[in-house]
């Protein structure tokens, strides 16, 4: 553990979350944006749903820890969209159970301190066709379709707005983008490079618009050990310092 002390950003989700870090991913995106400003806490599990994120919100997220996050990032709901398997095994998770799950992991989190701040991503569509033709069930039926995702995700932004908790509307973000089918996913069902940039930037747009106090977003955070030091970068230029703390490759710009 680090003896310097920042912010904690957790996420808190299934394989969109687990796997954030993979390519451009936005987890990945998060953790550079926030290098010197913010620890980024990857807490995904691939596979799970809410039932399965209840039985350890408690163990992730304990009230007793010494350091509480600012800022939780939720994702459940893609799994529990699917339907339900006859054998009584699965992911799937009926809406109202599922929204109900929702309910108790976000009053979990809001409990463990004041200053503790949530996102929700509501469930993502999906490419029927490419999803099912890879993991489509032994009868021929699908897992899920995009038609039943999009009931998930009007369920968990329903919910965040009567629990007045930030939310981003996945399933009609993704499909914005013309052939989304593809351009969003790589097999169907997980996040493109594409994909993760629309995530990412919804995110950000959150952090910067919430009237949170202290704000979250990156450039309102500062960046640790941020004082000019004669040690700096030196260019020449006449400047007694090039302090280079809040500088973020390929450029700031690119990241507003």
């Amino acid at each position: 553990m680090s003896g310097t002390s920042r912010p904690q950003f957790v996420l808190f989700g299934s394989s969109i979350v687990q796997f954030g870090f993979y390519g451009e991913g936005w987890v990945a995106n998060l953790a550079h944006v926030y290098a010197r400003k913010a620890d980024i806490i990857n807490r995904g599990y691939s596979g799970w749903n809410t039932r399965r994120a209840l039985q350890v919100v408690e163990k992730v997220f304990p009230k007793d820890a010494r350091v509480q996050p600012s800022l939780v990032i939720v994702y459940f709901g893609g799994n529990d969209s699917s339907f339900p398997d006859p054998s009584g095994f699965g992911t799937g998770v009926p809406l109202e159970e599922y929204v109900e799950n929702l309910k108790k992991i976000i009053n979990h989190i809001k409990s463990l301190s004041e200053t503790t701040r949530i996102i929700v991503l509501s469930t993502p569509p999906i490419n029927d066709e490419v999803l099912n033709r890879q993991f489509a069930r032994s009868n021929g039926k699908p897992s899920r379709t995009n038609e039943t995702c999009q009931v998930y995700s009007e369920a968990c932004l329903d919910l965040c707005e009567d629990m007045n908790i930030k939310a981003i509307d996945m399933w009609t973000t993704l499909q914005k983008v013309d052939k989304w089918q593809d351009a969003c996913f790589i097999d169907g069902i997980h996040l493109s490079p594409l994909g993760n940039k629309l995530v990412f930037k919804e995110i950000m747009k959150v952090l910067k618009d919430a009237e949170w106090k202290p704000s979250l977003y990156w450039k309102s955070l500062p960046s640790e050990f941020g004082e000019d030091s004669p040690y700096d970068p030196f260019f020449d230029d006449g400047r007694p310092y090039n302090n280079i703390s809040n500088w973020i490759l390929p450029g700031n710009e690119h990241w507003e």
